[in-house]
Protein backbone atom coordinates (compact mmCIF):
# COMPACT_ATOMS: atom_id res chain seq x y z
CA UNK A 1 0.00 0.00 0.00
CA UNK A 2 1.39 3.35 -1.08
CA UNK A 3 1.04 6.91 0.75
CA UNK A 4 -2.57 8.12 1.63
CA UNK A 5 -2.92 11.36 -0.43
CA UNK A 6 -6.42 11.76 -1.81
CA UNK A 7 -9.38 10.52 1.01
CA UNK A 8 -12.74 10.01 -0.64
CA UNK A 9 -15.72 11.31 1.39
CA UNK A 10 -18.60 9.28 0.65
CA UNK A 11 -21.82 11.46 2.19
CA UNK A 12 -21.49 15.38 2.93
CA UNK A 13 -23.91 15.18 5.41
CA UNK A 14 -22.79 16.75 8.64
CA UNK A 15 -20.43 14.00 9.96
CA UNK A 16 -19.38 13.88 6.04
CA UNK A 17 -19.04 17.17 5.77
CA UNK A 18 -16.75 17.32 9.35
CA UNK A 19 -14.81 14.45 8.14
CA UNK A 20 -14.04 16.83 5.34
CA UNK A 21 -12.83 19.50 6.78
CA UNK A 22 -10.83 17.28 9.29
CA UNK A 23 -8.56 14.92 6.72
CA UNK A 24 -8.17 19.08 4.85
CA UNK A 25 -7.20 20.35 7.51
CA UNK A 26 -4.48 17.19 7.86
CA UNK A 27 -3.10 17.82 4.15
CA UNK A 28 -4.88 15.53 2.23
CA UNK A 29 -6.89 16.22 -1.27
CA UNK A 30 -10.36 15.04 -0.74
CA UNK A 31 -12.99 13.62 -3.07
CA UNK A 32 -16.21 14.14 -2.20
CA UNK A 33 -19.11 12.75 -3.24
CA UNK A 34 -23.16 13.21 -2.31
CA UNK A 35 -25.89 12.41 -4.93
CA UNK A 36 -28.25 15.22 -2.93
CA UNK A 37 -29.40 18.31 -4.92
CA UNK A 38 -27.08 21.34 -3.25
CA UNK A 39 -24.57 18.97 -1.61
CA UNK A 40 -21.83 20.30 -2.83
CA UNK A 41 -22.54 24.20 -2.06
CA UNK A 42 -23.29 22.91 1.54
CA UNK A 43 -20.48 20.94 2.01
CA UNK A 44 -18.21 23.86 0.72
CA UNK A 45 -20.30 26.35 3.47
CA UNK A 46 -18.89 23.63 6.35
CA UNK A 47 -15.72 23.48 5.64
CA UNK A 48 -15.42 27.31 5.61
CA UNK A 49 -17.36 27.30 8.81
CA UNK A 50 -15.13 24.95 10.48
CA UNK A 51 -12.10 26.61 9.08
CA UNK A 52 -11.37 28.88 11.44
CA UNK A 53 -11.38 26.63 14.72
CA UNK A 54 -9.32 24.09 12.40
CA UNK A 55 -7.15 27.06 11.83
CA UNK A 56 -6.64 27.52 16.09
CA UNK A 57 -5.86 24.15 16.10
CA UNK A 58 -3.42 23.96 14.05
CA UNK A 59 -2.76 22.88 10.46
CA UNK A 60 -0.44 20.52 8.58
CA UNK A 61 1.77 21.88 5.42
CA UNK A 62 -0.15 22.64 2.57
CA UNK A 63 -3.51 22.08 4.18
CA UNK A 64 -6.29 24.36 2.21
CA UNK A 65 -10.08 24.01 1.49
CA UNK A 66 -8.96 24.53 -2.18
CA UNK A 67 -7.79 20.89 -2.07
CA UNK A 68 -11.62 19.86 -1.91
CA UNK A 69 -13.29 18.41 -4.90
CA UNK A 70 -16.80 17.11 -5.76
CA UNK A 71 -18.73 15.48 -8.01
CA UNK A 72 -22.44 13.35 -8.10
CA UNK A 73 -21.01 10.79 -10.03
CA UNK A 74 -19.65 8.02 -7.31
CA UNK A 75 -16.82 6.48 -9.97
CA UNK A 76 -15.66 9.95 -10.90
CA UNK A 77 -15.51 10.48 -7.05
CA UNK A 78 -13.45 7.75 -6.64
CA UNK A 79 -10.80 8.20 -9.34
CA UNK A 80 -7.47 8.50 -7.37
CA UNK A 81 -8.83 7.77 -3.89
CA UNK A 82 -6.38 6.14 -1.88
CA UNK A 83 -8.59 5.88 1.02
CA UNK A 84 -12.48 5.57 1.55
CA UNK A 85 -14.43 7.38 4.89
CA UNK A 86 -18.14 6.43 3.94
CA UNK A 87 -21.04 8.64 5.73
CA UNK A 88 -24.06 7.34 4.11
CA UNK A 89 -27.64 6.93 5.67
CA UNK A 90 -28.14 4.18 8.30
CA UNK A 91 -29.73 1.79 6.44
CA UNK A 92 -28.20 -1.56 5.92
CA UNK A 93 -29.97 -2.35 2.88
CA UNK A 94 -28.28 1.14 1.25
CA UNK A 95 -24.75 0.59 2.70
CA UNK A 96 -24.72 -3.10 1.46
CA UNK A 97 -25.54 -1.79 -2.11
CA UNK A 98 -23.03 1.36 -1.84
CA UNK A 99 -20.14 -1.12 -0.62
CA UNK A 100 -20.78 -3.31 -2.83
CA UNK A 101 -20.64 -0.37 -5.96
CA UNK A 102 -17.28 1.08 -4.25
CA UNK A 103 -15.89 -2.32 -3.84
CA UNK A 104 -16.24 -2.78 -7.27
CA UNK A 105 -14.49 0.63 -8.76
CA UNK A 106 -11.67 0.53 -6.27
CA UNK A 107 -8.26 -1.25 -6.33
CA UNK A 108 -7.98 -3.99 -3.37
CA UNK A 109 -5.68 -2.51 -1.89
CA UNK A 110 -8.23 1.12 -0.52
CA UNK A 111 -9.66 0.50 2.50
CA UNK A 112 -13.08 1.18 2.96
CA UNK A 113 -13.99 2.59 6.20
CA UNK A 114 -17.77 3.38 7.17
CA UNK A 115 -18.62 6.09 9.99
CA UNK A 116 -21.75 3.83 10.51
CA UNK A 117 -23.05 4.67 14.55
CA UNK A 118 -24.97 1.44 14.76
CA UNK A 119 -24.73 -0.68 12.18
CA UNK A 120 -22.39 -3.98 11.78
CA UNK A 121 -19.81 -4.53 9.27
CA UNK A 122 -20.25 -8.05 9.26
CA UNK A 123 -23.58 -7.83 7.26
CA UNK A 124 -22.47 -4.63 4.95
CA UNK A 125 -19.33 -6.13 3.73
CA UNK A 126 -20.81 -9.38 2.30
CA UNK A 127 -21.58 -8.23 -1.32
CA UNK A 128 -17.91 -6.78 -1.58
CA UNK A 129 -15.47 -9.00 -3.23
CA UNK A 130 -12.72 -7.76 -1.27
CA UNK A 131 -14.41 -7.92 1.67
CA UNK A 132 -11.17 -7.85 3.92
CA UNK A 133 -10.51 -4.06 3.40
CA UNK A 134 -13.96 -3.20 4.76
CA UNK A 135 -13.72 -1.96 8.13
CA UNK A 136 -15.98 0.45 10.23
CA UNK A 137 -13.97 3.76 11.59
CA UNK A 138 -17.02 5.09 13.42
CA UNK A 139 -16.04 8.88 14.77
CA UNK A 140 -17.83 11.08 17.71
CA UNK A 141 -19.22 14.09 16.31
CA UNK A 142 -17.50 16.30 15.35
CA UNK A 143 -15.23 14.47 13.80
CA UNK A 144 -12.84 17.17 12.79
CA UNK A 145 -12.58 18.06 16.38
CA UNK A 146 -13.33 14.81 18.65
CA UNK A 147 -10.07 12.60 18.57
CA UNK A 148 -11.92 9.02 19.61
CA UNK A 149 -12.57 6.88 16.23
CA UNK A 150 -14.22 3.28 17.05
CA UNK A 151 -12.04 0.73 14.55
CA UNK A 152 -14.16 -2.30 14.29
CA UNK A 153 -13.31 -5.36 11.71
CA UNK A 154 -16.23 -7.35 10.51
CA UNK A 155 -16.27 -11.01 10.60
CA UNK A 156 -14.38 -11.06 7.25
CA UNK A 157 -12.21 -8.29 7.83
CA UNK A 158 -8.84 -8.61 7.50
CA UNK A 159 -6.28 -8.25 10.74
CA UNK A 160 -3.80 -5.84 7.84
CA UNK A 161 -7.09 -3.46 7.44
CA UNK A 162 -7.41 -3.04 11.16
CA UNK A 163 -4.01 -1.78 11.88
CA UNK A 164 -3.65 0.09 8.54
CA UNK A 165 -6.87 1.85 9.69
CA UNK A 166 -5.27 2.34 13.91
CA UNK A 167 -2.10 3.47 11.77
CA UNK A 168 -4.23 5.94 9.65
CA UNK A 169 -6.19 7.30 12.07
CA UNK A 170 -3.55 7.92 14.42
CA UNK A 171 -0.80 9.35 11.92
CA UNK A 172 -3.78 12.45 11.25
CA UNK A 173 -4.44 13.24 15.42
CA UNK A 174 -7.30 10.70 15.60
CA UNK A 175 -7.09 8.54 19.18
CA UNK A 176 -8.66 5.45 17.31
CA UNK A 177 -9.35 2.29 19.45
CA UNK A 178 -9.98 -1.21 18.42
CA UNK A 179 -13.69 -2.86 19.61
CA UNK A 180 -12.79 -6.93 19.57
CA UNK A 181 -16.11 -8.02 19.41
CA UNK A 182 -19.20 -6.06 17.07
CA UNK A 183 -22.01 -5.03 19.16
CA UNK A 184 -24.66 -2.67 18.23
CA UNK A 185 -23.55 1.02 19.04
CA UNK A 186 -20.16 0.09 19.31
CA UNK A 187 -18.77 1.61 22.47
CA UNK A 188 -18.83 4.94 23.56
CA UNK A 189 -22.71 5.03 21.89
CA UNK A 190 -23.48 2.39 24.02
CA UNK A 191 -22.28 3.80 27.08
CA UNK A 192 -24.18 7.15 25.98
CA UNK A 193 -27.33 5.82 25.43
CA UNK A 194 -26.82 4.17 29.25
CA UNK A 195 -26.88 7.76 30.35
CA UNK A 196 -29.43 8.74 27.94
CA UNK A 197 -31.84 6.03 28.62
CA UNK A 198 -31.58 7.30 33.02
CA UNK A 199 -31.53 10.80 32.08
CA UNK A 200 -35.08 10.17 30.14
CA UNK A 201 -36.09 8.61 32.57
CA UNK A 202 -35.30 10.96 35.75
CA UNK A 203 -37.58 13.57 34.06
CA UNK A 204 -40.12 11.02 32.84
CA UNK A 205 -40.54 10.42 36.38
CA UNK A 206 -40.24 14.39 37.19
CA UNK A 207 -37.35 14.04 39.22
CA UNK A 208 -35.90 16.40 37.72
CA UNK A 209 -35.73 19.09 34.61
CA UNK A 210 -34.10 18.63 31.38
CA UNK A 211 -31.45 21.62 32.59
CA UNK A 212 -31.24 20.29 35.94
CA UNK A 213 -29.81 17.33 34.04
CA UNK A 214 -27.55 18.34 31.77
CA UNK A 215 -26.36 20.61 34.57
CA UNK A 216 -25.80 17.79 37.24
CA UNK A 217 -23.88 16.21 33.90
CA UNK A 218 -22.05 19.52 32.86
CA UNK A 219 -20.20 20.25 35.71
CA UNK A 220 -20.57 17.50 38.02
CA UNK A 221 -19.04 13.97 36.57
CA UNK A 222 -18.54 15.63 33.02
CA UNK A 223 -15.53 17.39 33.78
CA UNK A 224 -14.04 14.33 35.18
CA UNK A 225 -15.09 12.02 32.35
CA UNK A 226 -13.33 15.09 30.16
CA UNK A 227 -10.10 14.42 31.68
CA UNK A 228 -10.18 10.61 32.74
CA UNK A 229 -12.21 7.49 32.01
CA UNK A 230 -14.72 6.03 34.27
CA UNK A 231 -12.34 3.59 35.57
CA UNK A 232 -9.62 5.79 36.09
CA UNK A 233 -11.81 8.39 38.22
CA UNK A 234 -12.63 5.56 40.16
CA UNK A 235 -9.75 4.09 40.96
CA UNK A 236 -8.64 7.97 41.63
CA UNK A 237 -11.22 8.50 44.04
CA UNK A 238 -10.37 5.14 45.89
CA UNK A 239 -7.17 6.95 47.68
CA UNK A 240 -4.46 4.65 48.15
CA UNK A 241 -6.55 1.63 48.26
CA UNK A 242 -7.80 2.85 44.51
CA UNK A 243 -10.01 0.64 42.17
CA UNK A 244 -9.98 -1.94 44.09
CA UNK A 245 -11.00 -0.06 47.84
CA UNK A 246 -13.85 2.03 45.72
CA UNK A 247 -15.36 -1.44 44.69
CA UNK A 248 -15.01 -3.21 47.79
CA UNK A 249 -16.67 0.16 49.65
CA UNK A 250 -19.32 1.31 46.69
CA UNK A 251 -19.85 -2.30 44.93
CA UNK A 252 -23.22 -2.83 47.25
CA UNK A 253 -24.51 0.74 47.07
CA UNK A 254 -23.72 0.98 43.02
CA UNK A 255 -25.33 -1.78 42.59
CA UNK A 256 -28.58 -1.13 44.60
CA UNK A 257 -28.50 1.91 41.86
CA UNK A 258 -28.56 -0.24 39.19
CA UNK A 259 -31.36 -2.30 40.21
CA UNK A 260 -33.43 1.17 40.45
CA UNK A 261 -32.42 2.71 37.02
CA UNK A 262 -35.58 3.22 34.94
CA UNK A 263 -36.68 1.92 31.69
CA UNK A 264 -38.15 4.36 29.83
CA UNK A 265 -39.96 4.29 26.08
CA UNK A 266 -39.35 7.24 23.87
CA UNK A 267 -43.13 7.95 23.44
CA UNK A 268 -44.65 10.98 22.06
CA UNK A 269 -45.34 12.35 25.71
CA UNK A 270 -41.87 11.84 26.55
CA UNK A 271 -40.57 13.33 23.31
CA UNK A 272 -43.19 16.38 23.97
CA UNK A 273 -41.50 16.77 27.62
CA UNK A 274 -38.02 16.34 26.24
CA UNK A 275 -38.19 19.22 23.85
CA UNK A 276 -40.19 21.40 26.26
CA UNK A 277 -38.27 20.81 28.95
CA UNK A 278 -34.92 22.00 26.52
CA UNK A 279 -37.58 24.76 24.75
CA UNK A 280 -37.24 26.59 28.32
CA UNK A 281 -33.77 26.08 29.02
CA UNK A 282 -32.32 27.85 25.87
CA UNK A 283 -35.27 30.29 26.65
CA UNK A 284 -32.85 33.02 27.23
CA UNK A 285 -29.91 32.01 25.42
CA UNK A 286 -28.71 32.59 21.82
CA UNK A 287 -28.83 29.31 19.85
CA UNK A 288 -26.85 30.43 17.20
CA UNK A 289 -24.25 31.01 19.36
CA UNK A 290 -23.97 27.64 20.85
CA UNK A 291 -22.11 25.54 18.45
CA UNK A 292 -19.31 28.17 17.79
CA UNK A 293 -19.17 28.82 21.83
CA UNK A 294 -18.75 24.55 22.17
CA UNK A 295 -16.36 24.29 19.28
CA UNK A 296 -13.81 27.24 20.73
CA UNK A 297 -14.03 25.24 24.40
CA UNK A 298 -13.35 21.34 22.71
CA UNK A 299 -10.05 23.09 20.67
CA UNK A 300 -8.90 24.21 24.13
CA UNK A 301 -9.45 21.02 25.97
CA UNK A 302 -8.59 19.31 23.45
CA UNK A 303 -4.83 21.39 23.43
CA UNK A 304 -4.80 21.22 26.81
CA UNK A 305 -5.05 17.74 27.22
CA UNK A 306 -2.27 17.10 24.58
CA UNK A 307 0.08 19.01 26.90
CA UNK A 308 -0.40 16.79 29.90
CA UNK A 309 0.78 13.46 28.49
CA UNK A 310 0.66 11.85 31.97
CA UNK A 311 -2.86 11.38 31.77
CA UNK A 312 -4.60 8.42 29.53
Amino acid sequence: MGAIRCVGVIGTGVIGASWAACFLARGFDVSAFDPMPGAEQALRAAVARHWPVLEGMGLAEGASPGRLRFSADLAAALQGVDFVQENGPEREDLKVALFRDMDALLAPEVILASSSSGLLMSRVQGACRHPGRVVLGHPFNPPHMIPLVEVIGGALTSPQTIDRAMDFYTAIGKRPIHVRKEVPGHIANRLQAALWREAFHLVEQGVASVADVDTAIAYGPGLRWALMGPFLNLHMSGGEGGLRHMLDHLGPPIESWWADLGTPHITEELKATLCAGLDEALRERDRAALAPARDALLADLIGAKAGKPELP
